[in-house]
């Protein structure tokens, strides 16, 4: 016999009501970032001792910028989910996982729009500085 209500059973959810998507999308991301990995991981060996006129034209390329900007999401997104988890298990006081919930998130989203934004910089052909 299940303690839990029928609709709680249809659903899916456990009682922090979000459990399964944090699962799933902790999975999809893990999934979404084996061949963007390799892909990047290849990438990058290939621009090993490129000047930076050629690592500029190469991610100025759509593939290779399109590739780029999914890899950062979908790698920001895993390391979001990944450190909210362990924030969750080993932090007992709830201001300090307060904070370190909002750093987390913070940090995400700024290194992800500098991410961004230099990579749309790049792949429209706007100049950079010091060029």
């Amino acid at each position: 016999m299940s303690v839990r209500t029928p609709r709680a059973r249809v659903e899916g959810l456990g009682t922090a009501r979000s459990g399964v998507q944090h699962f799933w999308r902790q999975r999809l991301t893990a999934v979404a970032l084996v061949p963007l990995a390799i892909w990047f991981v290849v990438s990058a060996l290939s621009l090993i001792g490129a000047d930076r006129d050629t690592a500029i034209a190469f991610l100025g390329a759509p593939f290779n910028a399109i590739a780029m900007g999914l890899f950062v999401v979908a790698a920001l997104i895993h390391m979001t989910l990944g450190l909210q988890t362990v924030i969750e298990d080993y932090i007992e006081r709830e201001g300090t996982k307060l904070a370190l919930f909002l750093l987390n998130q913070f940090f995400a989203w700024i290194v992800g729009a500098a991410c961004l934004f230099a990579l749309v910089k790049i792949a429209l052909g706007a100049p950079l500085s010091g060029s």
